[in-house]
C-alpha cells in the first residue's frame, strides 16, 4: 500500500513538472532588446523547461498587440501613451504595467572606408543631418568637431527606420530635447515622418542597409553595432564632452535621470545630467498585463520576471547592455509581486 501511495505521490510530482515545463508565452515587441532577450529565453528555458517564444516586430508592434491581447507580453523601448494605456484598459480590462528589464544605447553607426578613428557629433549637428540640412561628410560643422580627421568629400546617406521603433522612440526624444527645430518639425514618437533618408525593418534592417551603403549613417541599438563590426559616433553630451556609448555611460545616464523618475517606470533618461553620461539612452521594457487570467502562464511569466532581475542582469553587460541600477530592480519587484491572476497573487517558488 506504501508503495502504491509513493508510486501515486512520484507521478502527481511528475506530471505538475511536466505541466510547468510544457508552458509556452507568447510575445513580441521591441528590436533593440532581442539580443539579450534572446539569452535570456534560451538560459530560462534551459532550467526551467518554459519556453517563451518572441517575435522581434518592433515596439510599434509589440504595443499594437499587447492592446489586441494576440501575446502574453509585449515589449517595447518606448513607454506606451496614456492614450495606448486606456485603450488597453478598455479593451483587456486591465491596466499594462511597464517593467524595464536592461537599459541600451543608440548609436550613431556609419558607412566611411576612408575614416579609420570614430567622428565626433553633436545634437545639432546630428539632427540637421537627419533633418537634410547638413548632406555631405565634409560640411564643414562636421569638420569643426572633428580637426584631426580627414573628411571624404562624399554624400550624406541617412537611414532610419521604417517600422514603429522604441530604438526610434529613444532617437528622436533626444533630438526634440537637443534641437527645437526638430521638436518642432517631426518630434518623437515610434514612428515619424523622416525629411529625407532610406528605410530599414527593425535594427537588423538598418544595420543591413549601413553595411551595404557607401556614405550612410543611421540610427541602431549598441550590440547590433558592436556584433556587425560597426563605427559609432561619439556624442557631445549635456557637460559637453564626447562621450563613447557602453555600459558605464549608459549606467551614469540612468544615475543622472534617476530622481526624476515616475512610479509608474516610464521614464526617458535620453541627454541626462553627467560629465559621463552617453546621451541617447534608454530604458527598455515588457509590456506586462496587470491581471491575468491563465494561472499556468501568469506563474510562468513571474518565474521569469523574477529571474531575470535576479540572475538575468549578469548577462547585460557581455552583450553591450547596461544592468538595471538596483534602486530600479527594487522598484521592479514591487511591481512584479503586484501582478495578479482572476484578481489573486501569483506565488511562485
Amino acid at each position: 500500500m506504501r508503495n502504491k501511495i509513493m508510486l501515486l505521490f512520484l507521478l502527481i510530482v511528475g506530471a505538475t513538472k511536466f505541466s510547468i515545463a510544457q508552458v509556452q508565452l507568447n510575445a513580441a515587441g521591441a528590436t533593440f532588446p532581442y539580443v539579450i532577450y534572446s539569452k535570456w529565453f534560451d538560459e530560462f528555458k534551459k532550467i526551467t523547461g518554459i519556453q517563451i517564444n518572441y517575435q522581434s516586430i518592433g515596439s510599434g508592434g509589440g504595443i499594437k498587440q499587447v492592446i489586441e491581447g494576440t501575446v502574453d507580453f509585449g515589449a517595447s523601448d518606448g513607454p506606451m501613451s496614456d492614450e495606448q494605456l486606456n485603450e488597453a484598459r478598455q479593451k483587456r480590462g486591465t491596466d499594462i504595467v511597464h517593467i524595464p528589464t536592461v537599459l541600451g544605447a543608440v548609436v550613431l553607426s556609419y558607412n566611411l572606408r576612408e575614416v579609420n578613428k570614430p567622428i565626433k557629433l553633436d545634437g545639432k549637428t546630428i539632427a540637421d543631418i537627419f533633418l537634410g540640412k547638413i548632406n555631405m561628410w565634409n560640411d564643414k560643422r562636421i569638420s569643426e568637431l572633428n580637426p584631426d580627421v580627414k573628411l571624404p568629400n562624399k554624400s550624406i546617406i541617412v537611414v532610419h527606420r521604417s517600422d514603429g521603433s522604441g530604438t526610434t522612440y529613444i532617437f528622436t526624444h533626444y533630438l526634440s530635447k537637443v534641437s527645437e527645430e526638430w521638436a518642432k518639425r517631426v518630434g518623437y514618437n515610434t514612428s515619424v515622418n523622416w525629411p529625407i533618408g532610406l528605410g530599414g525593418k527593425g535594427n537588423e534592417g538598418v544595420t543591413g542597409v549601413i553595411k551595404q551603403t557607401d556614405g550612410a549613417i543611421g540610427y541602431i541599438e549598441l550590440a547590433y553595432a558592436v556584433k556587425n563590426k560597426l563605427p559609432y559616433a561619439l556624442i557631445k553630451n549635456k557637460s559637453g564632452n564626447f562621450v563613447e556609448a557602453n555600459f558605464k555611460s549608459v549606467t551614469a545616464a540612468a544615475a543622472g535621470a534617476i530622481k526624476d523618475i515616475p512610479e509608474d517606470l516610464r521614464a526617458m533618461i535620453t541627454n541626462a545630467d553627467g560629465k559621463d553620461s552617453y546621451p541617447i539612452s534608454g530604458f527598455t521594457w515588457l509590456l506586462v498585463y496587470r491581471d491575468m487570467k491563465d494561472k499556468s502562464k501568469a506563474e510562468a511569466l513571474v518565474k521569469f520576471l523574477k529571474w531575470a532581475m535576479e540572475k538575468g542582469q549578469a548577462f547585460a553587460e557581455e552583450l553591450y547592455y547596461a544592468p538595471l541600477p538596483k534602486a530600479i530592480v527594487k522598484l521592479n519587484e514591487k511591481k512584479i509581486n503586484s501582478l495578479t491572476v482572476n484578481g489573486k497573487p501569483i506565488k511562485v517558488k
